[in-house]
């Protein structure tokens, strides 16, 4: 298995160590042919893109692309701020980004105080307090993503479970259903091995493959999901960005028709 392109990469304009042109040498020097800057939405509250960097963080990607002669995406791991599905990502930026990935984390300006009670302090106490999460949890939790999923043109969902446990196959099936990719992330434990398989024997859901990277010595790193692909009879054409596959992408499609 050889990484077509790495979607999911962090810089200091939000929780990375490194600049847009030190991810974009990387790239460069591993033979990947195009990646995504993916820093946190608006809305995280520490780690957070600013808007005011944003037209900053453009002309990076800009140099960066023409410099190394590597497509280097303006991307967004965009937050989900709610179980109506919200991002904090809106039509007005849309002309501004390239890809369009979304997913939990922790620090964000939830969509209003009903969801950060619900959705935000619920899964911080859920894992704090709770060995499995209740039925009402993953319920609640399922229905995020999957509004998320309606709502927006998501490329794809990130680290799907992890700080949000939820039931992962009907997850999957909405992905299938609105051409959104289940990503399989290669620095945080997400899907298990049931979940992986079972998406996979029940579902049509498509899957890319991104390291994460918040450093350079982990741009293209897919060691993680190597090693749990390994323990499962996982067919290796329903991803698309590796052996020269390159993804169709939800978001750009859907721009074509703004």
């Amino acid at each position: 298995m050889i990484l077509t392109a790495d979607y999911h990469i962090h810089t200091p304009y939000s929780h990375g160590k490194h600049t847009v042109d030190e991810n974009a040498a990387r790239a460069k020097e591993l033979g990947l042919k195009e990646i995504a800057i993916s820093d946190h939405g608006f809305s995280h509250i520490a780690f957070g893109l600013r808007r005011k960097r944003l037209d900053e963080f453009i002309a990076d990607c800009k140099a960066a692309t023409e410099k190394y002669a590597l497509k280097v995406l303006v991307g967004t791991e965009a937050n989900l701020r709610g179980i109506e599905g919200k991002s904090d990502l809106t039509e007005k930026d849309f002309e501004k980004f390239d890809t369009y990935f979304c997913g939990t984390h922790i620090m964000v300006w939830y969509d209003g105080f009903s969801n950060f009670w619900k959705y935000g302090l619920g899964n911080f106490f859920s894992r704090k307090f709770k060995k499995t999460p209740s039925d009402k949890r993953i319920e609640l939790n399922t229905k995020a993503y999957i509004n998320a999923i309606k709502r927006n043109p998501l490329d794809a969902i990130t680290h799907l479970n992890y700080l949000c446990p939820s039931n992962a196959l009907e997850v999957a099936k909405c992905a299938a259903d609105y051409g959104t990719y289940i990503e399989l992330n290669s620095k945080k434990e997400h899907l298990t091995d049931e979940e992986l398989n079972e998406i996979v024997q029940k579902t049509n859901a498509r899957f890319i493959i991104d390291s994460d990277a918040h450093s350079v010595d982990r741009v293209g790193d897919t060691k993680r999901v190597e090693e749990q692909l390994s323990r499962l009879d996982f067919p290796m054409d329903r991803i698309d960005n590796i052996d020269g596959r390159f993804p169709t992408f939800r978001f750009a499609e859907y721009k074509k028709k703004m």
